[in-house]
């Protein structure tokens, strides 16, 4: 074994998180080595939604159009649709555009349209294959598949990680920096001795037992059963099994999720049948591979920072599957973490800088832990009595009162507070100034007090790409001068040109810019957050800039 390889991070885990990561530290242009147990990226059904602030994520990358072309057809509606049976009564359905429609709506939204990207359904199977490929064209990016993290070492200047290839040969690896994004059952969290708090466990039941998943193919489905509106979640809902079947390519695949199986003994020949149980007809089935289901619930690692050893994605917090929390905020936690080992690798970043990623995103990850668990408790009261599919007045009268719990339940999945309201509220490197919005799960306030994310905004009526502002973001930090009307900011610009920050200075004269953002100078972070606001530049510029990047501690109150 020759010496150890040198890579600035190292990056434990080839899934989406980690994989972003290395795709948003190369766009900060910070070099990366990514290892990954895996020979090749899952071609199992994994994930499916890809919200608001992860497609805006991929906007940033360059990657959100490709992305969208990905999982279901165009036109293919994204309903939740519930039945008793496949070939049964419709309990409810929450009507869901699909997408084309929704980039159509964008198209024509007001100059202030909360998002430039909708949230887009494709599984996690299809974007994990894009980004690896997407990794591939990246210089800076070395991707290591097939190789195993079998070892930890953490020194006053380095993390040392010992891999081991297929052909069993040992390879040792010294970085800068090391992230654990490999999961649930984290090799790095592990080693650590970390462990996670909260509700539940890696054996989470889902609707009362444990649940299995499965890759279908189910030929005849859309053709012979669904002969009407189709959907992108498929629910059977009767008293004696509850399955969702979500349509992963519009035609025949299928992306199975039921806990009417019992995991660990249930083989594709039961699986087959519980399926045909569900539709209610005979219908071709094959079953292309199936594991147990272990979503978790609402657990959060104890720490997220080690020194030099971080924790993001699956392995920093589990989520129970309702409402699709898991991966998206795992993509946040990148998105927050990239720019922060760039500004210190870089050497304007100080030593709060990196201690700031866990005091600013464990705090997120229980937040949207406990919506997606609130979800799940909803899902889980909803009544499936034995009068689902009588005929008669008794099974009427069930029917809508199911269907009715069914649609309050959908209400309920509307979630853009958690994709698009994440706050840094008391973060050391955010200077205070006015009252944040209340923080609600369902419903989204922009606002430009800072800890926020920056409020979008169209800049003319093409609505494409390059006319969102966040498009005319720097790669580093952005201040925004907005109204037309915005005092000297050449003490901010020299301030952070004395400490190497790379800065974008953007004029915004639209009107709706200054109402939105409340303040003429608006200082915005690499990933979007706002980090300072003022209607002139501070007493002490030199100060605010020390505190925006981790080198002095905060205080109260804008400067």
């Amino acid at each position: 074994m020759n010496g150890p390889t040198r890579t600035p991070v190292a990056i434990v885990g080839g899934g989406p998180v980690g994989l972003m990561l290395a795709l948003l530290l190369d766009r900060h242009g910070v070099p990366s080595t990514v290892f990954d147990t895996a020979e090749a990226p899952h071609r199992t059904p994994r994930g499916n939604t890809h919200n608001a602030r992860t497609m805006e994520h991929y906007r940033r990358l360059g990657i959100a159009t490709p992305i969208r072309a990905l999982g279901l057809p165009g036109e293919h509606p994204t309903d939740i649709a519930y039945f008793t049976r496949y070939n049964g009564h419709e309990l409810s359905r929450l009507p869901l555009p699909s997408r084309n429609t929704r980039m159509r709506r964008t198209g024509r939204a007001p100059a202030t349209d909360q998002t430039p990207e909708p949230v887009h359904r494709a599984n996690q199977m299809y974007v994990e294959r894009f980004l690896a490929e997407h990794v591939r064209t990246r210089p800076r990016i070395t991707l290591r598949l097939g190789r195993t993290v079998t070892g930890l070492r953490q020194e006053a200047d380095r993390v040392t990680l010992r891999t081991e290839d297929p052909a069993g040969r040992v390879h040792d690896v010294a970085a800068s920096y090391a992230v654990g994004c490999d999961g649930g059952r984290s090799f790095v969290r592990r080693t650590l001795g970390v462990h996670y708090e909260g509700h539940g466990s890696l054996g989470q039941e889902v609707l009362g037992r444990r649940a299995t998943a499965a890759h279908l193919r189910l030929p005849t489905f859309h053709r012979d059963v669904m002969t009407g509106t189709r959907a992108w979640s498929y629910w059977a809902f009767n008293s004696a099994l509850a399955m969702n079947l979500i349509a992963l390519n519009g035609e025949d695949e299928f992306f199975l999720l039921t806990s009417s199986a019992d995991p660990d003994r249930t083989g594709p020949g039961p699986l087959a049948d519980l399926v045909r149980r569900a539709a209610g007809t005979p219908l071709p089935v094959e079953v292309l591979g199936h594991r147990p289901w272990t979503p978790g619930a609402a657990l959060v690692a104890q720490r997220f920072t080690f020194g030099r050893v971080l924790l993001a994605g699956d392995a920093a917090h589990l989520f129970t599957p309702n409402g699709g929390f898991g991966m998206n905020t795992g993509v946040d936690d990148a998105a927050n973490l990239a720019w922060k080992l760039a500004g210190v690798l870089h050497g304007w970043g100080g030593p709060g800088l990196l201690a700031s990623y866990e005091s600013e995103r464990r705090p997120i990850a229980h937040r949207n832990t406990t919506a997606a668990r609130e979800l799940n408790a909803a899902l889980g009261t909803v009544e499936r009595p034995a009068a689902l599919e009588e005929d008669g007045p008794a099974g009427t009268a069930a029917r809508e009162r199911t269907g009715d719990l069914l649609r309050c339940y959908g209400e309920r999945t509307h979630s853009l507070g958690v994709q698009l309201g994440a706050r840094y509220d008391g973060s050391p490197l955010v200077a205070e100034d006015g009252e944040p919005p209340a923080d609600s799960w369902g419903t989204y306030t922009p606002s430009g007090v800072p800890g926020g994310r920056a409020p979008h905004l169209w800049l003319d009526s093409w609505h494409g790409q390059g006319s969102s502002l966040f498009d005319r973001f720097g790669t580093g930090w952005t201040l925004l001068r907005l109204g037309g009307r915005a005092p000297d900011s050449k003490p901010l610009e020299a301030a952070a040109q004395a400490r190497g920050m790379p800065l974008t200075v953007l004029d915004v004269d639209l009107a709706d810019g200054r109402d939105l953002y409340g303040r003429d100078l608006v200082l915005v972070r690499p990933d979007q957050h706002i980090a300072w606001r003022g209607d002139r530049p501070p007493t002490d510029p030199e100060e605010l800039m020390a505190r925006v990047t981790g080198s002095v501690a905060g205080t109260k109150g804008a400067a």
